[in-house]
């Protein structure tokens, strides 16, 4: 039984998980959007646009700073939450091991509690036997 807990566990420990295929899907398109921007250069067009109508967006280098680093913080949250949630499914994968282990604990004292109850009904029996016998036969005697 802890030979296939222990593969089970390994198992789970070598597939990846949501977090991390979910992290390598953000730096698939934050790669693929920096080479189609290279490409295609949408950053020069933005630069125009608002070169020619300078009324639109107001203090742009400050909301692209304020993005940048919303972006990282974001990243950064999300990688704690991430470390946070195997620590805690660790911590919690132990304790369900540790109530297994106290429930078979258990069961095996009941198995041991009910086979001596058995054993004491048993002699218990056997002891009002052999007296029933003896007052039976001092009763035969008498009459």
């Amino acid at each position: 039984m802890a030979d296939a807990q222990e593969t089970k566990n390994k198992n789970i420990e070598l597939r990846p998980s949501r977090a991390v295929r979910d992290l390598v899907l953000v730096i698939a398109v934050t790669v693929l959007v920096l080479v189609l921007s290279y490409f295609f250069d949408v950053f020069i067009v933005i630069v125009k646009f608002l070169q020619k109508h300078p009324n639109k967006i107001i203090y742009v280098d400050e909301i692209i700073i304020g993005l940048l680093t919303l972006s990282i913080t974001l990243t950064i949250f999300a990688w704690r939450r991430w470390v946070e949630l195997k620590r805690e499914t660790a911590e919690r994968i132990k304790k369900q091991e540790e109530l297994l282990k106290l429930t078979a604990t258990q069961a095996e004292v009941e198995r041991i509690i009910s086979k001596q109850l058995r054993s004491d009904m048993d002699q218990m029996k056997q002891d009002v036997r052999e007296m029933l016998h003896i007052i039976l036969s001092k009763y035969k005697r008498g009459v």
